[in-house]
């Protein structure tokens, strides 16, 4: 969270206007024709909130930086709320919970109990996505913490959690001047 807040505008500059459309498509693809309500967790610049409330979902962003919180409001973003995954205690409230880069700042011993989180938040055949950079490391790069993920390693993770693996897709990061590549996942509840 420190890291964000000291360099909130260079992030916010530097993910606002990333082409998601290939994201965006995967996920949107299991949707139910009735969602109505999607969880943005670790919301960021705001790019995807403003997405899914453009196309008439209703939104809750949540993310524990306090910059990117006040900059979401100025976007018009309405329901935002400024707490870490680890405080999610919504009960059967969302249609999706889009998870974009965001649980992979979550240390391994607290995941499994971010996932379960997330699964009670879900109504029934809700979907997840989420995405990891894609390898098997947990550390400090780039002084931020990250847990990279592989299809075994995800697995370990949601064990026990009750969510199905509907679809997992390797990616490009999209940023321009970037290499990497990313684990995105579908979860089903």
């Amino acid at each position: 969270m420190n890291y964000y807040n000291e360099h909130a505008k260079e992030f916010i500059d530097g993910t606002i206007n990333c082409d998601m459309s290939v994201q965006y498509n995967f996920f949107e693809k299991y949707l139910s024709k009735d969602t109505k309500r999607i969880m943005d967790l670790g919301f960021g610049s705001g790019r995807d909130s403003l997405y899914f409330k453009s196309k008439g979902y209703k939104v809750t962003s949540i993310d524990p930086t306090k910059e990117f919180c006040i900059k979401a409001k100025e976007l018009g973003l309405e329901d935002v709320r400024c707490i870490t995954a680890q405080e999610i205690i919504d009960v059967d409230e969302y249609d999706g919970i889009w998870a974009c880069a965001s649980l992979l700042h979550i240390p391994s011993n607290e995941l499994n109990d971010v996932f379960k989180r997330c699964y009670k938040s879900l109504k029934k055949n809700g979907v997840m996505y989420c995405s990891f950079k894609y390898g098997d490391f947990e550390g400090n790069r780039n002084d931020r913490f990250y847990v990279d993920l592989n299809e075994s390693t995800l697995k370990k993770y949601i064990k026990d959690t009750g969510f199905v693996i509907k679809e997992i897709l390797i990616t490009k990061d999209v940023r321009p001047d970037r290499e990497e590549s990313w684990l995105n996942v579908i979860l089903e509840k």
